[in-house]
């Protein structure tokens, strides 16, 4: 495996592969718990890649997936380039202190036959052993309010 690059040491506390369950809501659907899997490596370059993917806990069918690449700025800063399937792309800025980075969208993009979206917030948090992840989401005209979060654990 190539060597970190220097700028992603900041990031280095979440590579690897995680596995775990979560729990969602939102206003205009039911509640439900998921399955997740995340991954986030690198190849040498100034980036970590990122990739995501859920699951119904109960059926194992697919819920959700995503990919994208954390880029770390100067000064603690980091931004998150992230696309979905459901034809959702989302630009956050944010930063990084110690194991917890917290982002912000600065644009969300939908095709055409995307639901309306128009913010996102995205945590990333390590305690002991534990990943955290949430996202709040402003969609469906709604304002900004909580949608996922999840527990997992380091597989690799």
């Amino acid at each position: 495996m190539a060597e970190l690059h220097p700028v992603c040491a900041p990031l280095a506390f979440l590579l690897g592969t995680w596995q775990g369950t979560g729990t969602g809501v939102y206003p205009t659907i039911d509640g439900f718990s998921y399955a997740e899997e995340v991954s986030f490596t690198h190849a040498g370059k100034p980036f970590v890649a990122y990739t995501q993917k859920t699951k119904d806990t109960g059926s194992g069918l697919p819920l959700h997936a995503e990919a994208g690449y954390l880029r770390p700025q100067e000064g603690g800063r980091v931004e998150l380039v992230l696309v979905q399937p459901s034809g959702i792309a989302e630009l956050l800025e944010g930063t990084v202190q110690y194991q917890d980075i917290q982002l912000a969208s600065t644009a969300v993009l939908g095709t055409g036959s995307a639901k309306p979206v128009t913010a996102t917030e995205r945590r990333f948090w390590v305690e002991g052993e534990v990943l955290h992840s949430s996202v709040a989401m402003a969609a469906m005209g709604l304002d900004l309010q909580h949608h996922v979060v999840s527990e997992m654990y380091r597989l690799s």
